[in-house]
């Protein structure tokens, strides 16, 4: 999946689903060992696949520690073993990953994508050239699971983990890829007892004025 291949959805997106893989995501990033059992318990009434790819992307957001032990946990709820095998082993599609990582990073950040690749330029170069094809080509850009669930997932995990410059960006993201401001609204207070309440209310105050609420 590419930006290309991502249509702007024209409804929203919100359904039980979505919030029980918000909550994961945010539980994922943020949670102790007993939330994130609980968390992936709740999501085996979620279509597998989509909760496999909160956990693969957890690892951007939340680190391998975090990542590795929801997937062994989810393993063990669940009851669905592993695939043989996957795209991301495929290490000769580093060209395919960048190309989508390119057009998936553009769609999230708009305007704002070219001065984003020369800020991480600034930062390393190795770290712009791992967000394009690692973040987004390899890991944001598979097909399992749209851009705007993921991004919704993300803010989650963001704001889980008290990374407000990044919730700030994720906000533009969803919103640029075709979220509604309702399916944010939606996102952030059903993380009500996920995170603590001084953070869900910083989430609340960000998104206002991120929609100019």
């Amino acid at each position: 999946m590419t930006a290309g291949d991502t249509a702007t959805p024209t409804y929203r997106v919100w359904s039980d689903e979505v919030r029980t893989l918000v909550r994961l995501a945010a539980s994922i990033a943020g949670s102790d060992e007993a939330g994130i059992r609980q968390a992936l318990s709740d999501a085996t009434t979620v279509r597998p696949s989509w909760v496999e790819e909160v956990i693969l992307q957890s690892y951007l957001f939340a680190g391998f520690p975090r990542a590795l032990n929801a997937a062994r946990e989810w393993r063990r709820v669940s009851g669905h073993a592993a695939p043989d095998a996957d795209e991301g082993q495929d290490i000769a599609q580093v060209a395919q990953w960048q190309a989508a990582g390119e057009a998936t990073c553009a769609q999230v950040y708009g305007d704002f994508y070219e001065p984003l690749r020369r800020n991480i330029r600034q930062l390393h170069p190795a770290l712009d050239a791992w967000m394009i094809v690692e973040g987004y080509g390899k890991v944001l850009s598979r097909p399992a699971l749209d851009l705007v669930r993921r991004e919704l997932c993300i803010v989650a995990a963001c704001l889980a983990a008290r990374q407000d410059r990044q919730l700030h960006a994720h906000f533009h993201g969803a919103l640029n890829v075709g979220a509604t401001a309702d399916d944010l609204r939606d996102t952030v207070t059903a993380l009500a007892g996920v995170v603590p309440d001084e953070d869900l209310a910083r989430g609340h105050h960000l998104l206002s004025r991120v929609l100019g609420a």
